[in-house]
């Protein structure tokens, strides 16, 4: 072993084995049918026979069977983003579709057996449980690289058995994929080797592209690597999500208008001054608005310049009691809906900053505007992978988590993002 990579200098490399049959898709889901569906069907009809042809039961399978398995795809689509341990998204995934479809059911009055519709979730987050247990050591994600270029910064990325071939005559089977910097000055032996692999059926994968992949970030060093083109947002996916993020903020403000109206009582019992707290930040297009938190902090506390008083340190004595739980529990960020409602935010994006740390990032950075090609969040890819920073050099690993959540837009995004802010609010990952 090599720099942390090891070295394969025989003629014919096999990585992984063919895959197991476990993690062949068509069994999971097959047997995932089979165990969450069809077993508690049968068990039902050991008792009586003709409950099969009921109309609430043949209801209950239907909607079951959609429910399970749009579970299974938002499952496997998940686990693609890296970093993730897909299986502690197996009951939040099952429990989030299963839900939608019978609440359907519940809204337009179809009849249905809740004991089919309560066994079914039940088996279907056991089998893939199961599954997710019995397949830990069968399926270890193995890449070849190519030598040459900018490869040696993968070493420090885990997860992954790194294994450097050393000659273009080397022949690699069933490989998780081939790694190289198809920008390095590659001999004509490797280039004909990595189009061999390609037609062969191996993924080749340019370094960069690998790297954002397993560590959720976008590098940027230059604008040829990443042009506008490519950082451009999905258009009708930002105006879906729009729609959404209006829906549910109204929901919010109506809904839970007696816990707002609580909290903001208890923040002027317990300092004095307004029970927001507004301030002007940098949002969508680069446009100036007002943003609206529950207050968490003392009035009249001097701390130095503006750019300091913005910056909200680790164990910042600014913050009062009902504050420090406000901000762990990120209630504090509920009255941002308001700023939903207007358009000026979504529910999942970037963090906008406040005007004065915008401008100082900006002029320290590169691309930092770009981040502003989306409508800035109440929760985001950075906040759930890093947390609260203010540092410039944490702000440009923050930025490139930006960059991937723009570059990597989509609703499967999304609901990965929703799925760790409930933990991060469990938690208290990351407040200050």
């Amino acid at each position: 072993m090599v720099n942390g990579f090891t070295n394969l200098n025989t003629s014919t490399i096999n990585l992984p084995s063919q895959r197991h049959l476990l993690l062949r898709m068509r069994f999971q889901l097959l047997g995932g049918l089979t165990f969450a569906i069809l077993v508690p069907a049968m068990v039902r009809m050991s008792f009586d026979q003709q409950v099969i042809w009921s109309t609430n039961m043949q209801a209950t399978i239907l909607a079951a069977f959609i429910a399970h398995t749009s579970g299974y795809l938002l499952y496997k689509r998940i686990g693609n983003f890296p970093g993730v341990a897909a299986a502690g998204y197996i009951l939040p995934t099952f429990a989030l579709t299963y839900g939608l479809v019978f609440m359907a059911i519940f809204f337009f009055r179809f009849d249905y057996s809740r004991f089919q519709a309560a066994a079914s979730l039940f088996q279907s987050t056991l089998w893939y449980f199961g599954l997710s247990l019995a397949t830990r050591r069968l399926d270890p994600y193995r890449l070849a690289v190519i030598p040459g270029g900018d490869v040696d910064r993968l070493q420090s990325i885990p997860g992954v058995s790194w294994h450097r071939i050393q000659s273009p005559e080397t022949i690699v089977e069933h490989a998780s994929g081939v790694v190289a910097d198809l920008r390095a000055d590659l001999s004509d032996e490797w280039e004909r080797y990595i189009a061999d692999r390609a037609l062969s059926g191996t993924p080749v994968y340019h370094v960069k592209q690998i790297s954002e992949s397993l560590t959720g970030r976008v590098e940027i060093q230059h604008l040829s690597e990443n042009t506008l083109g490519s950082l451009n947002p999905n258009q009708a996916y930002l105006k879906i999500k729009q729609a959404a993020d209006w829906i549910a903020a109204l929901v919010i403000l109506v809904g839970f208008s007696p816990l707002l109206l609580f909290v903001a009582a208890a923040i002027k019992f317990d300092s004095a001054g307004p029970a927001l707290f507004k301030q002007k930040r940098m949002g969508y297009r680069g446009k100036i608005y007002e943003v609206y938190k529950f207050r968490t902090m003392k009035l009249g506390a001097a701390v130095g310049d503006e750019k300091e008083e913005a910056i909200t340190k680790t164990g910042d004595a600014r913050i009062t009691r009902l504050g420090q739980f406000l901000r762990k529990s990120r209630i504090d960020e509920l009255p941002q809906a308001f700023n939903i409602l207007r358009g000026e935010m979504s529910w999942i994006g970037p963090r906008p900053e406040a005007l004065v740390l915008s401008k100082w990032y900006e002029a320290e950075l590169p691309f930092y505007r770009y981040r502003h090609i989306v409508r800035p969040g109440i929760t985001g890819w950075a906040q759930v992978n890093q947390g609260h920073v203010a540092a410039v050099g944490d702000v440009l690993e923050k930025l490139h988590y930006d960059f991937y959540y723009i570059k990597n837009f989509s609703p499967w995004l999304d609901v990965l993002i929703v799925f760790r802010t409930i933990r991060t609010m469990l938690t208290g990952f990351g407040a200050r």
